[in-house]
């Protein structure tokens, strides 16, 4: 016999209940490990993003000892084809949250039905610890606000790390086709290592070097204090049950940090809850009361601002920094995060969604549960207790996480001649301006004003 291993977001060997499933499967017979390039999410992922792919997936051939099948083209025509060829019993998976994800495997799912007597396609696991959809309170209905999800997720709990399969035998009988094309458009030049070594490389330095302090550490983007571990997450290449494990039995695991860790990781599981719930939330305001919200054109009256906040020209170096970090490394710092998107919605008056899809273009972590619900946290349309007139203070934020400015001239060049936390405030400097630096583009508190005046019209 013959099972079939689609591999998506779990592209690693360890800690992966759905091989464990299609080696069970399969019995005495072989195991075909696949990887379906799909064409639909190739074409939206861009350049950090594919890159980062092809280096998983190459990693994982070889930890596969050379077995790994590529095929291109649709998954409803590849898979049942390929069950077709081998006379395959089962197809495995680990289970898909997204929306494109669950309706792409329920055609796939239909098609099998159609191969032979039927084949099944069998779901063991998740990208998460604990599968979106399973946390409810107690009327049995999903949660809508952060801290309550928390700790019924941490009374959930979680399974502990699936066991690697005693003997794995591969099937060698079928022909794989070339890695997906390389990207398209211009590469970040400081692309990292994406694979399962390299995530249990960083994962395990991290926790020596770095977990005691997140909790203080975390917010600082000019220190290398977070994990970065949120490629291999996307990607799969480690599993989020792992990290636990290993924090629960680490020497650090009861510090303050360890628990600001695993409390990160839980923001992470209730995105992808609210995406299962309510799969428009997507692209859409999951909260409809600022439906009526006044927003400015980002191909229209604010095309010019929109452009700059996307090249790192605003004028405001925190804000400018952040945004050429996502074009030089294809990552920005979670705290930076919030305050460029902050930026572009508060002080440019730009929909949430426009800077959405800019992450996603070339974020090599761009996951849309996390990306765009943590957009919408900043935009007040979202999950987020704390309504839209948060509006972040692009200096004063960047004076506090970067306190002596090295973050900005890491990544904003002509500031660099600037001592400690002058390179915040140009505009105070006699040569402040001297290196082609550019003026702020907006007045940040007549824009924080004109923001409010929109939000209390939204309201009625």
């Amino acid at each position: 016999m013959t099972s079939i291993l689609w591999l998506r977001r779990d592209l690693r060997r360890r800690d992966h209940p759905a091989l464990g499933a299609a080696v069970e499967a399969a019995g005495d017979g072989t195991v075909l490990p696949v990887f379906v390039a799909d064409p639909t999410l190739l074409a939206s992922s861009g350049p950090a993003r594919t890159a980062s792919l092809r280096d998983a997936l190459t990693e994982l051939d070889a930890a596969l000892d050379g077995a790994l099948v590529i095929r291109h083209g649709r998954p409803e025509d590849v898979i049942p084809a390929l069950a077709r060829e081998l006379g395959a019993t089962s197809v495995h998976i680990s289970a898909e949250t997204t929306p494109y994800g669950r309706r792409r495997d329920a055609r796939v799912e239909a098609a099998l039905a159609e191969v032979g007597d039927g084949v099944p396609l069998v779901t063991t696991g998740s990208p998460y610890a604990v599968t979106p959809g399973r946390v409810l309170n107690g009327s049995g209905n999903p949660y809508k606000v952060f801290t309550p999800f928390s700790k019924a997720w941490r009374d959930h709990g979680w399974r502990r790390p699936a066991e690697e399969p005693a003997e794995l035998r591969w099937c060698r009988t079928v022909d794989s086709e070339p890695l997906p094309d390389a990207p398209d458009g211009e590469l970040p030049p400081d692309l990292p290592a994406v694979g399962e070594q390299a995530a249990l490389d960083r994962w395990h330095e991290f926790c020596e070097d770095h977990l005691a302090e997140y909790g203080s550490a975390r917010d600082r983007p000019d220190l290398r204090a977070t994990s970065e571990l949120s490629v291999h997450l996307k990607y799969g290449t480690i599993h989020p049950r792992t990290l636990l494990a290993d924090v629960a039995n680490h020497r650090d695991g009861r510090t303050d940090g360890a628990r600001t860790f695993v409390t990160e990781l839980a923001w992470r599981e209730f995105y992808a809850d609210v995406l299962w719930h309510d799969p428009a939330s997507a692209w859409s305001d999951l909260r409809p009361g600022l439906a009526a919200m006044a927003y400015d054109d980002a191909a229209g009256p604010a095309a010019d601002a929109f452009a700059a906040w996307q090249a790192g020209r605003t004028g405001f170096p925190f804000v400018d920094a952040g945004m050429r970090q996502l074009l030089q490394e294809g990552w920005v710092h979670n705290r930076v995060r919030m305050v460029v998107a902050s930026f572009l919605v508060k002080d440019l008056h730009v929909w949430w969604p426009h800077g959405a899809r800019h992450f996603l273009t070339h974020l090599r972590d761009g996951d849309i549960a996390s990306n765009n619900h943590g957009w919408q946290w900043v935009a007040g349309t979202g999950t987020d207790a704390s309504p839209y007139f948060r509006v972040f203070n692009p200096v004063t934020q960047g004076e506090r996480f970067d306190p002596d400015g090295e973050y900005v001239r890491r990544y904003v060049p002509e500031l660099r001649h600037l001592r400690g936390k002058a390179a915040h405030q140009p505009w105070k400097a006699a040569e402040g301006y001297a290196h082609g630096y550019p003026e702020q583009i907006v007045d940040h508190g007549a824009e924080r004003t004109e923001a409010l005046r929109r939000y209390e019209a939204a309201r009625g």
